[in-house]
């Protein structure tokens, strides 16, 4: 955080399925800022799936082209970024973001990301081969007092999109009231 509180970028951090694709382009409709999907970018750029980079190319792959397309996405401003679940998990990379980024971390019990995982047709890479439940126990596991690096914390279990994404609004807003809600709190 600056010293001036000046927010330029909030950057969604959790691990899979915690809510990083659903809440983000919400929290950015409501900032008036644009929405980016780390995954979804490296997968464009890649010109494969995820699934099909982890397949192919392999895991050290696709966590490399992760963090160029995360390291050139945060030079913007007025941008949500919707982290992949590892990248935000990687040693003190959270203490290494531009000035002006705040971190949230959406918090899910590995049970919940696995019911939503599972309720969805995406394919999701670390989760293959095992059992579920026991690789997202396992995984959450070591990558937590990463994610709890975070500025803010939000649990999202039981919860929909929109009230997470008060939550945030509400948060993000004693740290920086400029950020209010978008235009119409500008113009007051």
């Amino acid at each position: 955080m600056t010293d001036s509180h000046e927010i330029r970028r909030l950057v969604l951090v959790g691990f899979m399925a915690s809510g990083k694709s659903t809440v983000g382009p919400l929290l950015a409709r409501r900032l008036e800022w644009e929405f980016i999907d780390v995954d979804g970018e490296v997968a464009s750029r890649e010109g494969a799936s995820v699934a099909e980079i982890f397949r192919t190319r392999g895991e050290a792959y696709f966590r490399e082209a992760e963090r160029r397309v995360a390291a050139s996405i945060l030079q913007r401003d007025r941008v949500v970024v919707g982290s992949g679940g590892g990248w935000g998990a990687s040693a003190r990379r959270l203490g290494q973001l531009p000035v002006g980024t705040v971190t949230v971390w959406l918090k899910v019990s590995a049970e919940e990301a696995v019911r939503r995982a599972s309720s969805t047709r995406e394919v999701r890479p670390v989760l293959e081969g095992g059992e579920p439940l026991d690789t997202a126990r396992r995984l959450l596991k070591r990558r937590e007092e990463e994610y709890a690096a975070a500025a803010v914390g939000v649990d999202t279990d039981g919860r929909t999109p929109e009230d997470v994404v008060e939550e945030i609004m509400e948060t993000v807003r004693d740290m920086s009231p400029e950020l209010a809600g978008g235009r119409n709190a500008r113009e007051a």
